[in-house]
């Protein structure tokens, strides 16, 4: 996992916490009351949760195809 930008920036604790984060920062980003240094800050941000979902998306998505597999392969013993 990449870590964020800015060492004083969390990583996010869940997939859900996140999320949440994004659609607040979304919200932020799309009301145009930034200056653009924040906009920026927060593209930055924005991108950098999209990557954190993304990844955990994909590990839950290989743990899920391994759970598959064990069960076909238990069925067929």
């Amino acid at each position: 996992m990449n870590q964020p930008q800015d060492p004083s920036l969390p990583v996010p604790a869940s997939y859900e916490a996140a999320v949440s984060e994004l659609e607040k920062l979304v919200s932020r980003m799309e009301s145009d009351q930034l200056p653009l240094d924040e906009l920026l800050a927060g593209y930055q941000r924005g991108q950098y949760l999209l990557d954190f979902c993304r990844e955990r998306l994909a590990e839950v998505e290989a743990h899920l195809q391994r759970l598959d597999e064990d069960r076909s392969k238990g069925a067929k013993a």
